[in-house]
């Protein structure tokens, strides 16, 4: 098991620092060379004692690339140049260089700051240039654009590996920033949605209130003289219920929006569904209406809400889904009402940004603890499935 743990420390420390070890065994490859042939024909004059100094110090720079980004791999080359002008053999001899130097050049290219790339290339094209005129003896002048161009390769490497990579990081955030866009205009057409339910129960509840004060008022006045103590508390019953309507009515008005109307027309139910498969119908869209069971008296509550389900359903297939024909079934049973919508268009939506769609479905199925599943038929189509539960005490 500790075994293990090395190999995975190991492991992590590879991929976090190969940079480094790279540079790391580029230098010390280089330090070899120099003692393997410091007899050999072509060494450098300069003693062991000052080149391998000298080497260490010219790689150093390059392991603070994290904390100077620019200046760590720039001075690479400003010492490498300088180096030069000592011994113009030395980093000539030396193989493993070449590749320390590709890798200062893509550093200088891989940079974020343009401006900053752009020096760095002219950093390196000096700072080989130099390096080749201070090499003794005769060169080809094919030298002098040869081997420079090999450092301007990694330099262009390095370069488009940055712009690749900040166009990945800008088509992540394009799809972060979307992605809470969608999460926002979902958060505010589930809170507009769930004001408009607020606005439909609030009729529901006003006019069940409404209609209870009015059977106390009348109870109270056919009361006789002698329940006078029963007379004062229905009394009181009917001006709580009074002050209960009053506060509903300011609640209604703090819900609606700037330029919202009052709506003066009874909210509807399930038997406003001919009505709303006509004009569905005349719209474009043919729908044939099945019922499962023997209809029963709902809750005002749950037959606006099933009514607003068809609704939702059918818009959605209408404006969304492209479809030719549309089937909607209702099916009542002993503790709960099932409602169907199936059409044969190519799918739908969940929200139109406004609040509605499924999102207001769904809303409508999770007030009265109710299931809902929508998703594409087996069969081709798409299909919206809900069912509400029925409480008997209040049918």
């Amino acid at each position: 098991m500790r075994y293990v743990r090395h190999v995975i420390r190991i492991r992590h420390v590879a991929r976090g620092y190969w940079f480094e070890l790279l540079i790391a065994f580029s230098a010390i490859a280089g330090m070899l060379e120099l003692v393997v042939g410091r007899d050999s024909p072509g060494a450098p004059p300069t003693t062991l004692w000052i080149a391998v100094p000298a080497v260490a110090v010219l790689v150093l720079p390059l392991f603070a690339r994290r904390r100077f980004p620019f200046a760590a791999p720039a001075a690479y080359w400003i010492l490498a140049a300088a180096i030069s002008f000592g011994d113009g053999l030395l980093l000539a001899f030396i193989g493993s260089l070449g590749l320390v130097g590709l890798a200062s050049a893509f550093l200088l290219g891989n940079l974020r700051d343009p401006l900053k790339a752009g020096v760095g290339l002219i950093i390196v094209v000096v700072g080989i240039v130099v390096v080749v005129y201070n090499i003794p003896g005769p060169l080809p002048v094919g030298d002098f654009v040869f081997i420079p161009l090999r450092f301007v390769v990694a330099w262009v490497a390095g370069y488009a590996l940055r712009e690749r990579a900040e166009q990945a990081e800008a088509a992540e955030e394009r799809a972060a920033q979307a992605e809470r866009e969608r999460e926002a205009a979902a958060r505010v057409a589930v809170a507009e949605e769930r004001s408009r339910i607020a606005r439909e129960l609030h009729d529901i509840v006003a006019h069940a209130v409404s209609v209870m004060v009015l059977q106390v008022g009348a109870v109270r006045h056919k009361l006789p003289d002698a329940l006078a103590a029963d007379r004062d508390a229905l009394r009181g019953v009917e001006r709580a219920g009074r002050t209960a309507l009053a506060e509903m009515r300011r609640l209604l008005a703090a819900m609606r929006r700037e330029g919202d109307e009052a709506e003066l027309v009874p909210q509807p139910g399930l038997d406003g569904l001919d009505s709303l498969l006509a004009e569905i119908g005349r719209a474009g869209l043919p729908v044939e209406l099945h019922v499962d069971g023997q209809p029963v008296p709902l809750p005002r509550g749950v037959d606006l809400s099933a009514y607003r389900i068809v609704q939702e359903g059918l818009t959605n297939a209408l404006k969304h889904a492209r479809a030719n024909d549309a089937d909607v079934t209702v099916r009542y049973r002993p503790d709960e009402l099932e409602i169907e919508v199936r059409d044969n268009g190519q799918g739908s939506v969940t929200s139109d940004g406004l609040g509605h769609g499924l999102i207001g479905v769904r809303e409508r199925v999770k007030i009265y603890g109710g299931k809902m599943s929508a998703g594409t038929a087996s069969s081709g189509g798409f299909v919206l499935s809900t069912s509400l539960p029925l409480d008997q005490d209040e049918r």
